[in-house]
This record gives structure tokens, C-alpha cells and sequence, in this order.
């Protein structure tokens, strides 16, 4: 009898994931740790009172004044485009009104107002009354808890990528984790798709309240079954898209990716980004002018279907306008009102484009003093192009 209860319990410990924190991990891997450790995965979110420093500008000589103290700050989210402050209340924490704009060095105000974000109307027009748990915290944290409201650990951890860990730490095997460079490409994907998408959860409410993340899941799982991708009606420009489908705002890598021809080859985010740490840019692999030429080297079948690189751009071989993700991933998705980030869906936007779609182009995002149609008519003496494709 009690050994039968034996094996239950054991059968039953195996089904139920179990989790143990990043910190678990460095045993076995300590040079990834360590380098995962100093990237912004890892340090999204802070607690001032262990990370002083977490705090970058001065609260105290803000102007206008704030309407919270630096001891009023439970967490810290954010340090490359913008920072927000979270103030503990109960159970839950909840956004701060201002933010700090890190490039230009300014406080804004931060409010979500009804027709941008899809929960906003679902919510009190009151950021007091706007808990991060359902709104945020479920994509920078491991294993948010809806019922009891605690983590196994806050910011991008090791399992939250790699699915539960804790048979894994016990017992380690290839056979007890998941390793997202072992999946089919659609299953890779979502292991960034999970947070950098604008999407709804299948199922909401979930206890009477509604999530801006997919609840339930992690990587053991298929992300289909609980998140769906936010709805886009071709030549429509909304908060999120603009009219050809490309994302319009911040966290919408993953709607653009799935649209590009290079998701459709079976290209995957790690094929060009090492989230573990790297000393380039956005955690590139490479540098991106050196990445991107790896597989679209000149006269590649890939494209450019070009001698050089210069003659394919008709700029300098070493100038920006030279640069492949100026022209393929321009930035045009914005984060904060004057810093936007890049696009992910690796289409070239024409000029035509945004005379009749109001897109922006990536000619105009560099030549800022010139129309589209002097971008248009440039194009048209770039006679080794379509000029069909260019006419678009």
C-alpha cells in the first residue's frame, strides 16, 4: 500500500513542473550565466533597495514635481528608451504616472488611454487601479503566480525560455529541458513570440481579471493554445498596425516576424540574436553589418542579386545608407513619442508606399528634408530594380 502511495506521489511530482530560479543554472553553466546575467533580460526589473543605481535620474529634482518619492519605489522597470516605477500597494504593484525618458533625458506622463492598448477600456482610467500582475509582470518575471501573486524570480530568467528546470537541476538530461535550438522553427519562434507580440490571451477574464500576457503558458507547451496574435484588417492604420500590416508600436516583433519571408524559410530570432549576452548591439550574434551578409552576401541567391553591396544601394559601401537594416528594418515602431524601434518584417517599404498608405519609408526616415516622391523618382533611376516592385 505504501508503496503504491510511493509511486503516486512520484508519478505525480513528475507531471507537475516545478521551477528553481536561474541561479540553479550557473553550477552547470557558469559562462553563459554569467554572461546572461549582465544583459537587460536580466535586469529589466530591479529593486532599488538592492540595486541603488537601478534609479537613473534624480527623482527629487524632477519638474514638474512627482507625484511619488524615491522610497515609494517597490521595483524599477526599464533603462534603454524609457524607465517606469512600480509602487507596491497590497498584493499588487501598479505604474507610477511619469516615466523617465532615457534618450532625451525628460519626464513624460504614462497613462494608457482607451484605443491604444485593447485592456485599457476593461480597466478604471486610473493608473492606482491598473495592477501590473495582469498587465506586465507575467512577461518580465518567471513564473507568475495569478492566485498567490509571486514569482520564482523577476526579469527574463533561464526557464522562462527553457521551460521548468527543477527535474532538470536534480537530474540533468537533454530529455528534462527544453532546448529552443532543438524545436521546429513555428515552437522556436514563440519562445520570443510569448512577450515581444501584441496579442490576447484565448481565454479572459481569467478570475475576473484581464491579461496582456499568455496565462498558463511556458515552453513545455504550444503558445497557439493560449495567446493569439492581435487582429489586423489590411489598409487599416491603427494604434497597432499600420495599413500594410506592419507593427505601428514597441513589443510587436513577433506579430511583424511572422509576416516575413524569413520566418517562412524557417529562420529563428536566435539565428540573428543570443539573448545569453553578446557585446553588440540588441544582443546580435554579430554586428549587423557583418550578420546580415553571412546569408545576403553579394549575388547570393538570397539577394542582393548585385555585384557589391554599393552598387546594390546606390550609396557608399561603409555609409549608413549601405547599412542593410536601414533600408530592411527601418525605425518606424514607436516606443516613446520621439524614439521609435526597428521593424521586423524585412520588407523593403517603398516610397509609393507612403504617398498612398502613409507608411513611413526608410529613404525619408534618413532624408528627413525630402518628400517620397523625391524618393520615388530617385528609385526610378535604379534601373537593376523592378520597377514594378518599386512602384508599389
Amino acid at each position: 500500500m505504501y508503496w503504491l502511495l510511493f509511486l503516486f506521489l512520484s508519478g505525480a511530482e513528475a507531471q507537475t513542473p516545478s521551477y528553481t530560479g536561474s541561479a540553479a543554472c550557473k553550477t552547470c553553466h557558469p559562462a553563459i550565466y554569467e554572461r546572461w546575467k549582465k544583459t537587460r533580460m536580466a535586469n529589466v526589473v530591479r529593486d532599488p533597495r538592492e540595486h541603488p543605481d537601478a534609479i537613473i535620474p534624480d527623482l527629487s529634482q524632477a519638474k514638474p514635481p512627482l507625484t511619488f518619492q524615491r522610497q515609494d519605489v517597490a521595483l524599477v522597470y526599464g533603462s534603454r528608451w524609457k524607465q517606469r516605477y512600480f509602487i507596491k500597494s497590497g498584493d499588487d504593484y501598479f505604474v507610477a504616472p511619469s516615466q523617465w525618458d532615457v534618450t532625451h533625458q525628460k519626464w513624460l506622463p504614462y497613462f494608457v488611454r482607451n484605443g491604444t492598448d485593447w485592456w485599457a477600456e476593461l480597466y478604471p482610467p486610473d493608473n492606482a487601479k491598473r495592477p501590473t500582475g495582469p498587465l506586465c509582470d507575467g512577461c518580465h518575471s518567471v513564473n507568475y503566480d495569478i492566485n498567490t501573486r509571486t514569482v520564482t524570480e523577476w526579469n527574463v530568467g533561464c526557464e522562462r525560455c527553457h521551460g521548468p528546470g527543477g527535474t532538470h537541476a536534480r537530474k540533468p538530461s537533454r530529455t528534462n529541458i527544453v532546448n529552443p535550438a532543438r524545436l521546429d522553427y513555428v515552437r522556436a519562434g514563440d519562445t520570443c513570440i510569448q512577450c515581444h507580440s501584441q496579442g490576447k490571451p484565448l481565454k479572459n477574464p481569467v478570475g475576473g481579471r484581464y491579461y496582456d500576457w499568455p496565462v498558463g503558458f511556458d515552453m513545455t507547451l504550444n503558445l497557439q493554445d493560449f495567446w493569439q496574435l492581435e487582429e489586423h484588417r489590411l489598409g487599416e492604420t491603427s494604434f497597432t498596425h499600420f495599413s500594410d500590416g506592419t507593427a505601428h508600436k514597441n513589443r510587436m516583433q513577433g506579430n511583424d516576424f511572422v509576416q516575413s519571408v524569413m520566418y517562412t524559410h524557417g529562420v529563428r530570432c536566435f539565428t540573428c540574436h543570443d539573448v545569453h549576452g553578446t557585446g553588440n548591439a540588441a544582443d546580435l550574434i554579430k554586428p549587423a553589418t557583418v550578420l546580415c551578409l553571412d546569408c545576403h552576401g553579394p549575388n547570393s541567391p538570397n539577394g542582393p542579386r548585385a555585384a557589391s553591396i554599393s552598387a546594390h544601394t546606390h550609396h557608399e559601401e561603409a555609409s549608413a545608407g549601405s547599412d542593410c537594416i536601414a533600408c530592411h528594418m527601418p525605425k518606424i515602431e514607436q516606443t516613446l513619442p520621439d524614439d521609435n524601434v526597428r521593424s521586423h518584417t524585412f520588407r523593403f517599404i517603398t516610397p509609393a508606399m507612403t504617398e498612398r498608405y502613409k507608411i513611413p519609408n526608410p529613404c525619408n526616415v534618413c532624408h528627413q528634408d525630402k518628400s517620397a516622391g523625391w524618393a520615388s523618382e530617385a528609385l526610378g533611376g535604379w534601373r537593376e530594380h523592378s520597377p514594378w516592385r518599386m512602384r508599389e
